[in-house]
């Protein structure tokens, strides 16, 4: 099997594995008991916390675990929404995954949409003269969520711009970093924004565990009330072996970034290939991106065929968001930076990550063309 899906999941690190396996030995713990257990969890917890922290340039104390990239944008924009006693308005961009979109559709205040251009990054100008007309008696406190990287195409959003901007408005910015981690330099102070969504399982760590960083001094409420774990931000007792993972994931995914930043060699020769000899559009090519990302689409030859066929081909790939319903669909994102009916029908995603190889990016490339030589003489094309 050829996996070209980092995008979905990665691969467990094996030295997350480890960490993971040494924290279930600890037999049973709960970080919140004073017993000797539960200080040994908690120890291992905080290791973690600040292993994240370190990643992103931060504080520990800034750290809050919680399940997933869900989770934590969840809490990120309807927590500062609470917190501002929902006088905001969120503006999320026309890119963003259904977790935040559909997080600040049910956050009870005012949703605008950030529009992007034709190169998949958000318009600056809209946003600015957006910033510059803004009636902060009728709107309240400007929101911005945007992503880093758009988990589709790979392309970078120029997020440290915008947040520059929402800061002279007197604004904030929720930054969905749950692509970039791990594969582009995060930190939180050079980004300028307020809130930052991360995930384990994304660079190697476990499903089910994520982390949201929030700046010192940013509105934010907990959503989810219980024990008050989390210094009372996420209550619910913490999943010490996925959050020791996570710690393990993050710091060895930081190390590999140059490794990460090699792929893009691999990447552009696949891409090449493509283009000559499958006639295929390469979305964002343009524009800066991932380097173990390439979203890609035949016009007419349909995205469900193409990873149909591909599976069968023991070649792992999506289309679209794989996250959001199991299911294959016409592409929002490629939608909203202007591409037609057929493109956005036709693009998959491949992606790679810390354990791709260079064979990886030729035999993709090998078995694409072979399923659609397939389509093609069916078609009589």
């Amino acid at each position: 099997m050829i996996y070209a899906d980092y995008n979905a999941t990665a691969p467990l690190r094996p030295e997350a594995r480890a960490a993971m396996l040494a924290a279930l030995d600890l037999g049973p713990t709960n970080p919140s008991s004073v017993h000797k257990a539960g200080r040994a969890a908690r120890a291992v917890v905080e290791k973690a916390r600040a292993e994240v922290g370190a990643a992103i340039g931060s504080r520990a104390e800034d750290i809050v675990f919680t399940s997933g990239g869900t989770e934590s944008l969840a809490l990120a924009i309807q927590g500062a929404v609470a917190a501002l006693d929902g006088a905001a308005t969120l503006i999320v961009s026309a890119i963003e995954h259904d977790a935040a979109t559909k997080a600040a559709a049910h956050a009870g205040v005012p949703v605008e949409t950030a529009y992007v251009l034709p190169s998949g990054q958000v318009d600056l100008d809209d946003l600015k003269a957006r910033l510059t007309a803004w009636d902060r008696s009728l709107k309240g406190t400007p929101i911005i969520v945007l992503m880093l990287a758009n988990n589709e195409t790979g392309i970078l959003q120029p997020v440290q711009e915008a947040a520059a901007l929402m800061r002279e408005a007197g604004g904030l910015t929720v930054c969905d970093a749950v692509q970039g981690l791990g594969k582009v330099p995060v930190n939180a102070a050079l980004l300028g924004v307020d809130y930052i969504a991360l995930s384990a399982h994304k660079i190697g760590g476990p499903q089910g565990v994520g982390a949201l960083w929030h700046r010192a001094g940013a509105p934010l409420k907990a959503v989810q009330y219980g024990g008050g774990q989390e210094r009372g931000l996420r209550s619910g007792t913490e999943n010490v072996a996925g959050i020791a993972g996570f710690g393990m994931a993050v710091s060895k995914s930081v190390q590999d970034l140059p490794r990460y930043a090699a792929l893009g060699a691999h990447r552009d020769a696949m891409e090449a290939r493509l283009k000559s000899e499958g006639g295929v559009t390469v979305i964002g090519e343009g524009s800066p991106r991932l380097a173990g990302v390439s979203c890609f689409a035949r016009a007419g030859f349909r995205a469900e065929t193409q990873v149909m066929a591909l599976d069968l081909a023991g070649v792992c790939v999506s289309a679209g968001s794989a996250c959001s319903s199991g299911k294959v669909k016409r592409s929002l994102v490629l939608m909203a930076m202007g591409a037609d009916d057929a493109l956005a029908e036709s693009a998959i995603r491949t992606s790679f990550g810390w354990n791709s190889q260079p064979e990886d990016f030729r035999n993709v490339a090998d078995a694409w063309l072979q399923v659609n030589q397939r389509a093609s003489s069916k078609l009589g094309a």
